[in-house]
C-alpha cells in the first residue's frame, strides 16, 4: 500500500486494487460512516467506488480508474474536465427527492474529487463523501468554483462551461456563490479549530475566508 496523491483530511493509501481511508480529525467515526452509507446507497445510480468493508476507523473501498480532475485540468484540459463536471454534479443534485428545496450536496465538490478517462474525459468516479448531506445546490456549485479560483486561477474562464453544463438558467448569482464560497471557508476553519485549537489550519482558513470575500466575479 502506499499513500495517494491529493489527500489532505484523511490518511488514504492504495494498491491498485482496494483504497484504504482512515479518517481524522473531529467527528472521524460519523464521516465515515456518513460515507460508507451514501456509497452504498449511491452505487450502481453514480459512478463511486464500492465499499468492501468498514472498520477501526478506516473504510475499505474498490480501487477505481482514471486521472484526478485537478491533473488533467493542469495538463491543458480545463473546459472538458469542468463541462464534465457540471454535467455529474447536476446527476449528484437529481439524485433521490428533492426537500423543500434541498438536494444531495457533495460537501467538497471539484475537480479534486472527481477521477476521469485521460483520454475521453468521461467520469470514472466521485470520491470523498464524508461531507456529503441535504443542503442547497449553490453549495457544491459555489466550491467548485472556489476550488478553481482558488487553485488553478489561469483556468477561471473554464467555469461558463461548467455553468453551462450543470444548467445555466439554475446557477445562482455571483453575490449568492461568492457568500457559499465564504460560509465554506468559515466552517472548515471551525472545523480545524475543533481539531487543534488556534492551529495553523485555522490561520489559513481564516486568511482564505479574508480573500475569498474580496473576490470580484
Amino acid at each position: 500500500m502506499r499513500p495517494l496523491k491529493h489527500g489532505y483530511t484523511n490518511r488514504t493509501l492504495g494498491d491498485g486494487a482496494v483504497v484504504k481511508k482512515t479518517y481524522k480529525g473531529p467527528d472521524a467515526e460519523l464521516r465515515l460512516d456518513r460515507e460508507r452509507t451514501l456509497l452504498a446507497r449511491l452505487r450502481g445510480r453514480l459512478p463511486v467506488p464500492p465499499v468492501h468493508a468498514a472498520d477501526a476507523g478506516t473504510l475499505t473501498l474498490g480501487f477505481m480508474t482514471g486521472a484526478p480532475g485537478q491533473e488533467l485540468l493542469d495538463a491543458g484540459h480545463a473546459v472538458e474536465v469542468l463541462e464534465a463536471c457540471g454535467e455529474l454534479l447536476r446527476r449528484i443534485h437529481g439524485v433521490g427527492v428533492r426537500d423543500e428545496g434541498r438536494v444531495l450536496v457533495h460537501g467538497d465538490y471539484g475537480p479534486n474529487n472527481v477521477l476521469l478517462a485521460p483520454v475521453t474525459f468521461q467520469v470514472t468516479a466521485v470520491v470523498d463523501w464524508e461531507f456529503a448531506h441535504l443542503g442547497e445546490p449553490v453549495e457544491d456549485l459555489a466550491w467548485c468554483e472556489w476550488i478553481v479560483r482558488m487553485h488553478h486561477p489561469g483556468h477561471r474562464h473554464a467555469l461558463d462551461g461548467f455553468f453551462r453544463a450543470y444548467g445555466g438558467d439554475a446557477v445562482p448569482p455571483w453575490p449568492v456563490r461568492r457568500a457559499a464560497m465564504v460560509a465554506r471557508c468559515e466552517s472548515l476553519r471551525e472545523f480545524c479549530h475543533r481539531w487543534e485549537p488556534n492551529g495553523p489550519g485555522v490561520s489559513l482558513w481564516r486568511e482564505r475566508a479574508v480573500v475569498t470575500a474580496g473576490w470580484q466575479e
